[in-house]
């Protein structure tokens, strides 16, 4: 890891879809789509837990501009898309699909993405 970035935790990101970058805007969000772990609580103790699939995804907000095609955008299918953090990790998603709702503000030109897939993401 470079001296530049060995205490930085937070701030820049990139996001790209098939190496394409989007002008990334505000806070992203992600989940690597581990099982997600419930207690399994009875009257007499803890029993342990069960786990249950979590949907993997990531997803944030884009600034529009004149050349985003927003049509194309909200039909991609099949992508992989990779968000690269300003600590040094980068994680990449593969066979994802577009699923937001494809809504858009005028205040900031935001427009709100989110990707989903099948398959965990990897955390580089």
């Amino acid at each position: 890891m470079s001296m530049a970035t060995q205490n930085r935790r937070a701030g820049t990101i990139y996001f790209k879809v098939d190496g394409y970058q989007y002008d990334a805007k505000g806070d992203f969000t992600y989940n690597l789509g581990n099982p997600k772990r419930e207690g399994i609580i009875g009257a007499d103790g803890i029993h342990g837990f069960k786990e249950t699939p979590q949907l993997p995804y990531i997803e944030g907000k884009l600034t529009d501009k004149a050349d985003l095609d927003l049509d194309r955008l909200t039909l991609l299918d099949d992508v992989t898309v990779t968000l690269e953090l300003a600590n040094g990790k980068v994680i990449t998603g593969a066979n994802m699909w577009y699923a937001a709702d494809g809504n858009g503000s005028t205040g900031e030109a935001e427009l709100d993405v989110r990707f989903e897939g099948k398959t965990k993401l990897e955390e580089i």
